[in-house]
């Protein structure tokens, strides 16, 4: 019985936290300052409950609040967090060097991502190119689990319901937007190879490479992600890239086993 009872203790929900989490995470994905209303509907809060809760966020430095405009953004108060999580990281702590090797071989940008949420992928390393591009990428950054080609390796290898697959594939944003049958067809050409390319669907002009990284249910956890100007990174040096990315799992999945990681 006294089991059951820390059984049912672990499990219980705590509404406040979740509802502090949602409106954190939803203002992380805002492009832009928004208010109290606008917050409640998207989170289906009810605005007075919504309200005392980014207070107290605004109160430990999570949220700012422009009282000119009466709207809130995340705050900087979440960057000491951020980088205390990063520096635990191993992955991140083992893959930067190598994305810093890899960035000056192929000259590309090189990073590498972690599943922070289900339908979100965060940036926990990078090395940038010295070529510039229009891609704007920064520690911390979030973007959708099945966009570009770190998405085709998600969709390979984490989601098996096609109708899930189809609703969510219509709801991400691309400068040329794939049909959804050429996209499931590039799926399943990812799953077979081992690594995804996106020639300049996602962001015109930019080939992304990506390489899956699993945990220990045999689902996708990370990946390493190589970004380069389409001019520049041709056809034939990408199964090359993609030996090198593929090299570099190997050598992190070595090292967090030699260090217990």
């Amino acid at each position: 019985m006294a089991n059951e009872d820390v059984k049912s203790m672990t499990k219980r929900q705590v509404p406040a936290v979740t509802r502090a989490l949602a409106i954190l995470r939803f203002l992380a994905r805002s492009p832009d300052p928004i208010g109290v209303n606008p917050i409640a509907r998207e989170l289906d809060l009810i605005p007075s409950t919504c309200l005392h809760i980014l207070r107290v966020l605004q109160d430990e430095g999570l949220v700012d609040f422009d009282s000119s405009t009466k709207r809130y953004t995340i705050g900087i108060g979440i960057l000491p967090l951020a980088r205390s999580a990063l520096q635990r990281n191993t992955f991140s702590t083992l893959i930067q060097p190598k994305l810093s090797a890899l960035s000056e071989k192929f000259d590309v940008t090189s990073i590498a991502t972690q599943l922070a949420e289900p339908s979100q992928m965060v940036v926990v390393a990078l090395s940038q190119s010295n070529m510039p591009f229009r891609l704007q990428v920064d520690l911390g950054s979030r973007f959708p689990a099945l966009i570009s080609a770190t998405g085709r390796l998600f969709a390979a290898f984490n989601v098996q319901n096609k109708d899930e697959l189809n609703e969510s594939f219509h709801k991400l944003v691309w400068d040329h937007p794939p049909t959804f049958s050429d996209w499931e067809q590039q799926v399943e050409e990812s799953r077979k190879r081992g690594y995804a390319v996106d020639h300049g669907t996602y962001i015109s002009g930019v080939t992304v490479v990506a390489v899956p990284v699993f945990g220990a249910n045999g689902k996708m956890t990370r990946s390493i992600v190589a970004i380069g100007i389409s001019e520049r990174l041709k056809d034939k040096q990408i199964p090359k890239l993609a030996k090198a990315m593929q090299a570099i799992r190997e050598d992190i999945e070595d090292m967090q086993i030699d260090t217990g990681g």
